[in-house]
């Protein structure tokens, strides 16, 4: 029965103070004379006396936890979570841009050696140029043999 009295209490106050039910204190081990106050309890005005007795105070109020925003800033710290997959918009990997380049230059070049468009020895060394990133693209490639007039007949 006293449980439902201090409910009663509780709600009222919070209502009154303008505050969450949680953040409402009231007197844990009151005297007889408070205890029987609080026990018989009807009206907003009874809690308002309460509450100026300071039997029935509000709490302060807690500040959020910041567990969640500890744990992000230590992974941060620690260097996880970091790679390709956690990160949005358009980023290329600029390794697998150079696999992809030098992938079709080299497919090009071999096209060339096969048809007998160039010799082993012009293969050989555009190979070698293209390794060392000498060749934007094949269109680079194209320009570079007829500038130099590296190729038989045309491509």
């Amino acid at each position: 029965m006293i449980g439902r009295i201090y409910r009663f209490v509780k709600r009222l106050a919070a209502d009154i103070m303008g505050v969450g039910e949680s953040r409402v204190w009231i007197e844990p081990n009151p005297d007889e004379e408070t205890r029987e106050r609080v026990e018989s309890v009807s009206s907003r005005e009874d809690v308002r006396k309460l509450i100026h007795d300071g039997v029935v105070r509000k709490r302060p109020a807690s500040t959020p936890s910041r567990g969640r925003k500890r744990l992000k800033l230590l992974r941060k710290r620690k260097g996880r979570r970091r790679g390709s997959g956690k990160r949005k918009g358009p980023r290329i990997d600029e390794k697998e841009m150079w696999i992809a380049k030098i992938r079709a230059q080299r497919k090009y070049l071999k096209m060339l050696r096969d048809k007998k468009l160039i010799d082993r020895r012009t293969y050989r060394r555009l190979y070698l140029l293209a390794k060392g990133g000498t060749f934007r693209s094949i269109a680079h490639i194209r320009t570079y043999l007829k500038e130099h007039k590296l190729i038989k007949r045309r491509i």
